[in-house]
């Protein structure tokens, strides 16, 4: 549940009131007794994908979907 102050408290206990919403906990400011805000946590940005980051850093041979030589594969015993 959320917590609600008065304009004044929230002047006076600011920084508190900050560390309670980067915990997770909302917190509603009220002038004269009404809700006019909440002060929330803000969710971190995510970083946008970076498409050929491993360029160069990678090798896939030419032949690497070629069919297995026949030895290599193993077979039933009967």
């Amino acid at each position: 549940m959320a917590k609600t102050v008065n304009v004044f408290e929230a002047k006076t206990n600011l920084s508190k009131l900050i560390a309670k919403a980067e915990k997770g906990e909302d917190v509603i400011i009220a002038r004269a007794g009404k809700p006019v805000v909440r002060l929330t946590r803000l969710e971190r940005a995510k970083k946008p994908i970076r498409f050929g980051g491993l360029k160069g850093k990678i090798w896939i041979a030419d032949d690497f979907d070629a069919p297995l030589p026949e030895d290599f594969l193993i077979t039933p015993e009967a």
